[in-house]
C-alpha cells in the first residue's frame, strides 16, 4: 500500500497532459464482448480500474494487450459467460458485461459490483432493461443470472429512484446493438462518457441516434465489426486540475482536453473568480487567485455540475470568503472527506444532502485518509493548500481514477512523493 507526502503551500505552475477518460474507456472495453474482430484502443490511461477490467476481459475469453496508452483487445474463445465476484467486487463498471453478453453469448452470470461506498446505486434499471429486451433475469447468490434465445428492441425508460443512470443507459444501448427491432432509451443519460461509446460502436457497425440527448434510439444490426478508435480526455481529471490550480493561486495550461465537456463547472469557477481562459479546442489555461467568493451549487447529472468533482470544489470552498453550500442529488454518503478536512482546520457541516462550507484563513496540513476516489483527489487538493507537510492513506484508492498523480503534479511545481504505506 502507498501514501501521498504533500508539502503545502507550493505554487503550481506549468502544463499538464489530461489523460482519456476512465469512464469511457471501462465500457468500451465491455462493448469489444460484442465483436469477435480485433479492437484498438487509443489514449487509455494506465490505472488499476483498467487493470482490474482488463483480467475481467481475459477471463471471458478476451487477449488484452496494453503499452503505452494503447490497449489490443483479441478473441481467444466466446465461450465464458461469467464474471466473477472476486473480480467484479473491485469496479462498479464491471456490471456493463451484461448487455455485452446477453446480446452476443445469449447468457450472462455476472456478480453484484463493488467500487467505491459512496451510497446505494441499485442494479434494477440494468435488470428492467434486460427484461425489457427480452431476457429472462433472476437474481441468485448474489449474481445476477440472465439468459436469451435472442433480444428484441423495446422501449426503456431510465428513470429510477435516483435518477437516470450512466451505466444502465450504457448497458441497454450495448444489448440493444445485436436485438431484433429498433430499441429507444428514453430518459438516457447525455454524459460525454455514453456518447464516447455511442461513437464507438457506431464504428463497430451499430445503428444509434440521439446520443447526447435524453432519448437513443438504437436499431438492431445482426453483427459488429472490429475497429479502432480514440478514447476521449478524462473531463473529471481536467476539473480536478482547475481546482488544483485554483487552490494554490496557480497557472497552468491543461493539453488534451475538451472545453465543452466543462462548461458548467468552468462557470462555477469563473463566479468564484478563477480566470479560465478557453485557448482552443483541446486547452485551456486556468490562473488562481487570493481569495475565492463562496458559491451555492447542486450536483446533477450532465450537463450539470458532476458529483465527481465536489470533493474537489469543497476543497477549494473551504477558504473561500463567506459561507457556500454544496448539495448532493446523486449519491448518498459522498460527504466522508469532510471529517478529513474539518481535522486540516476546514469549517464543513454537514445537513441531510448538503455541505455548509465556511470559509476559514488557513488550512493546515496533518495525516488524512480517502475513503473513495474523488473524496482522495479533494483531499489532495486541500493538502496542496494547507500550511505544512501532510499525508494521503490509502492512495488506492486516487490511482483508480488519476494517471501518474504525483508524476504530474511534480512537474507543475508540488512537493509530492509516494511512500509505502503499512496502513491497509
Amino acid at each position: 500500500m502507498y501514501k501521498l507526502v504533500v508539502e503545502g503551500g507550493c505554487r503550481l505552475f506549468g502544463e499538464v497532459e489530461i489523460s482519456g477518460a476512465k469512464n469511457s474507456v471501462l465500457p468500451i472495453m465491455c462493448a469489444s464482448l460484442l465483436t469477435d474482430d480485433d479492437v484498438v484502443l487509443y489514449n487509455v490511461p494506465d490505472l488499476e480500474d483498467i487493470r482490474v477490467m482488463r483480467s475481467l476481459l481475459e477471463r471471458l475469453g478476451k487477449e488484452v494487450f496494453f503499452s503505452n496508452g494503447t490497449m489490443v483487445i483479441k478473441t481467444k474463445t466466446d465461450e465464458p459467460y461469467e464474471a466473477p465476484y472476486e473480480i467484479v467486487k473491485k469496479i462498479r463498471a464491471s456490471i456493463a458485461v451484461l448487455g455485452p453478453l446477453l446480446a452476443k453469448r445469449k447468457r450472462a452470470r455476472v456478480s453484484f459490483p463493488g467500487g467505491c461506498s459512496i451510497g446505494p446505486r441499485p442494479v434494477d434499471l440494468h435488470i428492467k432493461g434486460m427484461r425489457i429486451l427480452g431476457a429472462s433475469v433472476k437474481v441468485e447468490h448474489g449474481y445476477i443470472v440472465a439468459e436469451t434465445d435472442g433480444l428484441t428492441g423495446g422501449l426503456v425508460n431510465m428513470l429510477g429512484i435516483n435518477g437516470t443512470s450512466v451505466v444502465a443507459t450504457e448497458n441497454v444501448m450495448m444489448a440493444a446493438t445485436l436485438a431484433s427491432g429498433t430499441t429507444v432509451i428514453d430518459n438516457a443519460a447525455m454524459e460525454p462518457e455514453v456518447v464516447d461509446l455511442a461513437n464507438f460502436l457506431i464504428k463497430c457497425g451499430a445503428k444509434i441516434k440521439g446520443h447526447g440527448t435524453n432519448t437513443i434510439i438504437v436499431d438492431g444490426v445482426k453483427k459488429l465489426k472490429g475497429c479502432e478508435y480514440t478514447v476521449i480526455s478524462d473531463r473529471i481529471e481536467a476539473g480536478t486540475y482547475i481546482l488544483a490550480g485554483m487552490m494554490t493561486k496557480g497557472e497552468i495550461i491543461l493539453k488534451n482536453c475538451n472545453p465543452m465537456h466543462l462548461v458548467e463547472p468552468i462557470n462555477v469557477f469563473r463566479q468564484m473568480g478563477a480566470i479560465i481562459e478557453i485557448i482552443n479546442s483541446s486547452s485551456i489555461l486556468v490562473k488562481g487567485i487570493e481569495k475565492y467568493e463562496p458559491v451555492n451549487v447542486t450536483t446533477l447529472p450532465y450537463p450539470l455540475f458532476p458529483t465527481d468533482l465536489q470533493a474537489q470544489l469543497m476543497a477549494v470552498l473551504t477558504k473561500a470568503r463567506g459561507i457556500s453550500i454544496i448539495t448532493e442529488k446523486v449519491f448518498q454518503n459522498r460527504f466522508a472527506h469532510a471529517a478529513e478536512m474539518n481535522r486540516m482546520g476546514a469549517d464543513i457541516t454537514i445537513e441531510n444532502s448538503s455541505a455548509i462550507i465556511r470559509g476559514v484563513e488557513k488550512l493546515y496540513s496533518t495525516t488524512v485518509m480517502a475513503s473513495d476516489l474523488r473524496g482522495g483527489a479533494g483531499l489532495i487538493i486541500a493538502l496542496l493548500g494547507a500550511e505544512g507537510k501532510g499525508e494521503l492513506l490509502r492512495l488506492y484508492h486516487v490511482d483508480r481514477g488519476y494517471e501518474k498523480i504525483e508524476e504530474k503534479l511534480s512537474k507543475l511545481g508540488a512537493k509530492v512523493n509516494r511512500e509505502k504505506s503499512e496502513l491497509i
